[in-house]
């Protein structure tokens, strides 16, 4: 099992395990700068007393919460958002303009958010936090109100769901060196693969030291991460043209081929825990990741 203490990165990054479903599914990730924190994430309400009791640890106040960033407007990303709003009195939500209309509370949270981020979504914006300069990058493709933030300090990103999902418990070791493994999330309702592509080619153009995943971590080594994504996005589309039936048979029949082509890539990957762990492991995003393909395919005209 996935241990939940906070765990400390270089620059002043910290990641704390959201407390979401299991241990080490999701992450809500902290930037701290001369007393004063940014978070990134947040988990549902069950995060909160973590994170503030994290934040305490460090030596930061609430009231010395200045961002509450979230990637995209996903439960497990942003479903704490007002909480942390109310618990951190000067702490401004940043949100990407799509998305901001789905949170909880638009008098509060919709007005506070759209005057951070402004209407419009492109890669020319910026916050300094604390003298840290924060850049943002369009990267639809998991969802149109999905963006990723470039940490210039550390030269790494924060990635939501845009790098995909990499569990610590399918790491192994080459050597000396972790070696995870990863792949593509593809849940409901708003996947396009194109623009899944293109938003990482456009995170791997920043050339990242790393990248921070919601879920779950940090991973190095992005060049070597990125076409293992985008040989799977491809296979995922091509698994969801290719399912049989309708309905539940043709959602079952996707299930089973990508849950085969899974066990396959991780066993390739040298991952040694049992069949039934890693099915496990892997139910939940195998079972979103296949709704969204097929909403996607009924979606999608088709010559």
């Amino acid at each position: 099992m996935i241990p939940t203490s906070p765990h400390h990165h270089p620059f002043g990054i910290v990641t704390l395990d959201a407390e979401y479903v299991r241990p080490g599914l999701a992450a809500v990730h902290l930037i701290v700068e001369h007393g004063h924190a940014a978070i990134i994430d947040t988990g549902t309400n069950a995060a909160v007393p973590h994170v503030l009791a994290a934040l305490a640890d460090l030596g930061v106040a609430p009231e010395s919460v200045d961002f509450v960033i979230v990637t995209h407007v996903h439960l497990d990303h942003a479903g704490a958002a007002g909480a942390f709003i109310a618990a951190c009195p000067n702490a401004r939500l940043v949100v990407h303009p799509r998305g901001a209309r789905h949170m909880i509370d638009p008098g509060k949270l919709v007005q506070g958010s759209m005057a951070v981020y402004g209407d419009e979504a492109d890669d020319g914006f910026a916050l300094d936090f604390n003298g840290r300069r924060l850049e943002f990058i369009d990267t639809p493709g998991h969802a149109r109100h999905h963006y990723c933030i470039h940490d210039l300090v550390s030269n790494c990103l924060f990635t939501g769901d845009t790098f995909g999902i990499s569990y610590r418990e399918f790491d192994v070791e080459v050597g000396n060196v972790r070696k995870p493994f990863i792949f593509p999330t593809t849940t409901p309702v708003q996947f396009e693969p194109e623009a899944l592509h293109a938003s990482i080619d456009r995170l791997i153009a920043r050339h990242a030291d790393a990248a921070y995943l919601t879920h779950f971590g940090r991973v190095d080594n992005l060049p070597f991460l990125a076409p293992v994504l985008h040989e799977l996005i491809d296979e995922y589309v091509a698994m969801a043209l290719a399912a049989p039936g309708e309905g539940q048979a043709r959602l079952d029949a996707l299930k089973q081929a990508m849950s085969d082509c899974l066990m396959k890539r991780l066993r390739a990957h040298g991952c040694t825990l049992d069949d039934a762990s890693c099915h496990e492991l892997l139910a939940n995003d195998i079972e979103l990741n296949c709704q969204g393909l097929l909403v996607w395919r009924d979606r999608e005209p088709r010559s």
